[in-house]
C-alpha cells in the first residue's frame, strides 16, 4: 500500500529509524517480497509508544497477518501483558507463531484463527488497546463492537484511514473507500471518543475512550 506522504519524506522518515532486530527485519523483508500488508517500522514504533504511554497490558488486534504489529505490541506490554492475535488464514498464524517464538514473546500472545470480529465479541472483558486492521469493508462494523470492549482511557487505533488519499474522492464507487469514509466520519462524531488522524504512512486514527 502506497503511503500518503511524499516519497522523499517517506524515505527520510524510514532512513532515520534505528535498526530493527533480526526478527522484525525478516518480517519486513518477507512482507516486501510477498506483498504482505504490514504497518511498517514507523507505525510500529507509534504503536509501541502509545502502548507504553498508557501502560497497556491487554491488547486485542483485529487482523494481524504475519504478526508484525503484534510483535511491537507484545514487546510494549511486557512479560505480564497479553496480546490477542487474530487472522483468518491459518498459514499466516503459523508463520506468525514462528516469529513470536524466535522473538521470545510467544507466551504473552494468544493466537486466534477465524473471523476477528466474532473473536472480539466472544471476549467478555475490556482491553487497554484495540487495534483495527481488518478488511476495509468491515470498518464500520468494528465501530459497533470496539467501544464495548475498551476500557475508559483506552485507545482504539485503526490503520489505513487515509487509504492512499482515496478518502478524498466524492461519490467513490469502491466499497472499501466508501467504508473507510463512513468509518472516519462516524468515529469523529462519536462522543465516547476523542479522535486524531496521524498522516503517517497510510493514515493512523488514534481515538481515546472518554
Amino acid at each position: 500500500m502506497q503511503g500518503i506522504t511524499e516519497s522523499a519524506v517517506d524515505e527520510y522518515l524510514l532512513s532515520i529509524l534505528p535498526p530493527r532486530d533480526s526478527v522484525l527485519q525478516e518480517m519486513e523483508a518477507q512482507a516486501a517480497k510477498r506483498d504482505i500488508p504490514i504497518v511498517g517500522p514507523a507505525v510500529g514504533r507509534v504503536l509501541f509508544q502509545y502502548a507504553r504511554l498508557i501502560n497497556a497490558k491487554k491488547v486485542f488486534e483485529l487482523g494481524s497477518a504475519i504478526g508484525y504489529s503484534t510483535l511491537w505490541f507484545a514487546r510494549a506490554v511486557g512479560e505480564d501483558g497479553e496480546v490477542f492475535y487474530t487472522d483468518g488464514d491459518p498459514k499466516n498464524a503459523d508463520e506468525a507463531s514462528g516469529y513470536f517464538r524466535r522473538a521470545g514473546v510467544a507466551e504473552r500472545i494468544h493466537i486466534g484463527v477465524g473471523d476477528a470480529l466474532e473473536q472480539l465479541t466472544q471476549r467478555q472483558r475490556e482491553f487497554d488497546i484495540i487495534f483495527n486492521d481488518v478488511d476495509k469493508e468491515y470498518y464500520p462494523r468494528v465501530l459497533d463492537l470496539a467501544p464495548n470492549h475498551l476500557r475508559r482511557g483506552g485507545l482504539f487505533i485503526t490503520d489505513n484511514v487515509l487509504w492512499s488519499g482515496r478518502v478524498t474522492e466524492q461519490n467513490a464507487k469502491d466499497k472499501d473507500t466508501r467504508a473507510i469514509q463512513e468509518f472516519n466520519q462516524r468515529l469523529y462524531a462519536m462522543k465516547d471518543f476523542f479522535t486524531t488522524i496521524l498522516p503517517l504512512r497510510d493514515g493512523l486514527a488514534v481515538a481515546v475512550k472518554a
